[in-house]
C-alpha cells in the first residue's frame, strides 16, 4: 500500500534507515539502496507489443475508431506521456533497453542476427525486477521475453515460462494446448488470411495472419485466443497470491507481456460487427498512394532500406492493406479486453487503487505508410512513439493526466524502482517520472537518442527526437548505409521527409549539431560519430586533431 509520500522526496529518517544491498548478494553484482518504507506499493508493468500511434494517440483521427475503453480509464486514472518513444524499433533491443533503463548493445533480433551480434542480455547486466526481488518483492511474469530466458529466471525465477521469440507458440505451448483442450476448443486455422506478394507482384510472399476458426470450422472464441489465456494466467497468479495471504507480507511485481496486436493476427470469433464498423472508416495511408504513383520504387527523399523494406511486405493491393489494417484494430481491442479483464480482477480483489499500474508498447507499427508494414532498423515517427500510461496510487495527486513532454520507455525502470523506494547504484539513461507526475510537469530540453542494426536489411542508423528553435518536435535520422538523412515532423499523422525543403534547411542545421553533440559526448556513440562526422563535416563546428582515435592511456 502507497503511504502517500512523494516517492522521489524521501524523508531524512528513510534516508538514515537506507543500506546498501544488491541484487546477489554472493557477487556483490547489482548494489542498491532501499529506503525504509514499510509498505512499497504492488505493481503491474502490461506491455503490448508494436502498438502504432493510430491505435491511441488522440492526435490521430483514427484512434476516435478503435475501441479500447479498458485502456483510456487507465489514461484517465493515471498519467498519459503523449511523446513517448521506444530507442530501438525492434522487439530485442527495445525489451533490453527498458528492462536495464540503458541505452543497449542489443542491435538486432535474435532470429535474424548474424553470428556475433549479441542479440540477448548479458548475464551480468541487471534488469530492474531483479532490483525489486532482492528488496523483497514477489516477481512475476506472464508471456513474452526475447531478451533471453536467463535473465528472466534471474528476475522472476525458475518457474517462469517467458518465450524467448517473436512469435507466440500458439501451437506448442502445452499449457495453452491443454487450456484449449479443457475448454473444447481445437487449435486455430485461418478462416481468412492476409498474404502480401514478392517483388514480382504475383508470387505469394508474407503471410500476416487474419481471422481464425477452429481446425473443425467452427467458431473460434475469444475465451481460446493466446492473449486471452495469458491474462487468464495473470489473474490465476494474482488469485493464488490473494488465497495463500502472501500479498499480505510482502508486496508484488507483476509483469503481463502481451504479444498482440503484432502480426500474424488471430482474430476471433465476436468482432464481426466491429469489422465492419472499421471497414467503413479505414483507407490506405497517402504515402501508400505516394508509393504506388513511384510504382513502388524508391522515390526522392528515401534511403536504400525504405526500399528494401517495401520489397520485403509487397503490398500492392490497397485492399489487402485495408485487410490488414482492420485486422490490427481489431486485434487491438482483443487487447484491451483482456487488459480490462486482469484491470477488472484487481478492483475486486480490492488491489487496483493502491497498486501502480504502467501500459507500454515495445515499439510502434508503420500500419501501410511508405507501403511497409511492421517495423524495422529504420526511423519514422510511428515506429519509434510508444504509449506510455502510468497510474500512480490513488492517494497520490496528479495535477495532469496528460504530459506532453517527451519521455522515453527508458523511464520505466527508473520510475518504477522510485515507487518502490530503491535507488540502484548504476549508471542509467532514464530518468524517475514520479516527480513529473507528482508536478504535472515534465521538461522540453531533452534529446532522445534513437538507433538501429540488423533485421530484414542492415542499417545502423541513428537519431534523435528534439524541440528544435522553432517550437516543433522533430525526428532527425541519419542512416549509416545511404546518403540520405531524413528529418520528420513528429506532429504529422503521414510523415515525409523534409530535408531538402528549403523551409527546414535551418532546422536540419540544427539537428545536425545536436545529434553530433550527443554522439560525441558519450563512448558508447563513438562508432556512429566516427562515420557522422565525415558525412557532416561542413555542417558541425570543426575540430582539430587526429581522426584515426589512437588508445591513449589514462
Amino acid at each position: 500500500m502507497f503511504s502517500g509520500a512523494l516517492p522521489g522526496s524521501p524523508s531524512p529518517a528513510q534516508e538514515a534507515g537506507k543500506r546498501l544491498r544488491f541484487t546477489n548478494q554472493r557477487t556483490g553484482q547489482g548494489p542498491f539502496q532501499n529506503a525504509d518504507r514499510s509498505r512499497p506499493p504492488h505493481m503491474l508493468l502490461i506491455s503490448a507489443d508494436m502498438v502504432g500511434p493510430d491505435l491511441y494517440h488522440p492526435s490521430r483521427p483514427f484512434s476516435s475508431h478503435v475501441q479500447i475503453p479498458s485502456i483510456r480509464s487507465l489514461m484517465q486514472d493515471g498519467v498519459f506521456f503523449s511523446n513517448a518513444f521506444c530507442t530501438v524499433p525492434l522487439c530485442s533491443p527495445s525489451r533490453a533497453s527498458y528492462l536495464t533503463g540503458r541505452y543497449s548493445y542489443v542491435q538486432g533480433n535474435s532470429e535474424r542476427a548474424p553470428e556475433g551480434l549479441e542479440a540477448e542480455l548479458r548475464p551480468d547486466d541487471t534488469i530492474f525486477p531483479e532490483y525489486l526481488k532482492a528488496a523483497g518483492y514477489i516477481t512475476r511474469q506472464v508471456g513474452k521475453c526475447h531478451v533471453g530466458e536467463q535473465k528472466f529466471i534471474d528476475a522472476f525465477g525458475d518457474n517462469d515460462q517467458a518465450w524467448n521469440r517473436w512469435s507466440p507458440p500458439v501451437f506448442d505451448d502445452d499449457d495453452f494446448l491443454a487450456y484449449q483442450r479443457r475448454m473444447g476448443v481445437k487449435p486455430q486455422k485461418y478462416s481468412r488470411e492476409i498474404v502480401f506478394s514478392m517483388q514480382d507482384r504475383k508470387t505469394p510472399g508474407n503471410s500476416v495472419g487474419g481471422w481464425v476458426v477452429q481446425e473443425d470450422g467452427k467458431p473460434f472464441p475469444l475465451e481460446a485466443q493466446y492473449s486471452y489465456y495469458l491474462g487468464q494466467k495473470a489473474i490465476a497468479t494474482l488469485e493464488n497470491l490473494v488465497d495463500n495471504g502472501d500479498l499480505e507480507h510482502q508486496p508484488l511485481y507483476l509483469q503481463l507481456d502481451i504479444f498482440d496486436p503484432h502480426q500474424p493476427f488471430s482474430v476471433p470469433a465476436g468482432f464481426e460487427k466491429r469489422e465492419r464498423e472499421l471497414r467503413k472508416v479505414i483507407t490506405v495511408p497517402e504515402s501508400w498512394q505516394a508509393a504506388k504513383e513511384h510504382n513502388f520504387k524508391r522515390a526522392p527523399g528515401e534511403p536504400e532500406i525504405v526500399d528494401i523494406y517495401r520489397r520485403y511486405w509487397g503490398i500492392y493491393d490497397p485492399q489487402k492493406l485495408i485487410d490488414y489494417r482492420v485486422a490490427y484494430a481489431l486485434q487491438m481491442e482483443v487487447v484491451d479486453r483482456v487488459i480490462g479483464m486482469v484491470l477488472t480482477k484487481l478492483k475486486d480483489l480490492g488491489l487496483y487503487d493502491d497498486m501502480v499500474i504502467a501500459f507500454i508498447s515495445d515499439h510502434g507499427e508503420m500500419s501501410g505508410r511508405r507501403a511497409i508494414v511492421d517495423k524495422g532498423v529504420y526511423l519514422y515517427p510511428d515506429v519509434v512513439r510508444v504509449p506510455f500510461v502510468l497510474k500512480p496510487p490513488a492517494q497520490m495527486k496528479r495535477p495532469q493526466t496528460k504530459i506532453a513532454s517527451p519521455v522515453s520507455l527508458l523511464d520505466v525502470s527508473q520510475s518504477l524502482l522510485d515507487f518502490a523506494g530503491i535507488q540502484a547504484e548504476a549508471k542509467f539513461d532514464g530518468v524517475s517520472l514520479v516527480p513529473v507526475i507528482a508536478s504535472g510537469q515534465g521538461t522540453e530540453e531533452r534529446t532522445l537518442l534513437f538507433f538501429g542494426g540488423w533485421h530484414v536489411g542492415v542499417n545502423f542508423d541513428c537519431g534523435i527526437q528534439h524541440r528544435a528553435s522553432d517550437g516543433r518536435r522533430y525526428l532527425y535520422s541519419y542512416n549509416c548505409t545511404s546518403t540520405v538523412d531524413e528529418l520528420f515532423d513528429l506532429d504529422s499523422v503521414d510523415a515525409v521527409n523534409l530535408v531538402g525543403d528549403p523551409r527546414y534547411a535551418q532546422v536540419h542545421n540544427e539537428m545536425i549539431r545536436v545529434l553530433g553533440a550527443a554522439l560525441q559526448a558519450d563512448p558508447r556513440w563513438i562508432g556512429f560519430w566516427s562515420e557522422f562526422r565525415l558525412a557532416h563535416f561542413n555542417d558541425l563546428p570543426t575540430s582539430e586533431g587526429d581522426m584515426q582515435m589512437f588508445a591513449v592511456s589514462s
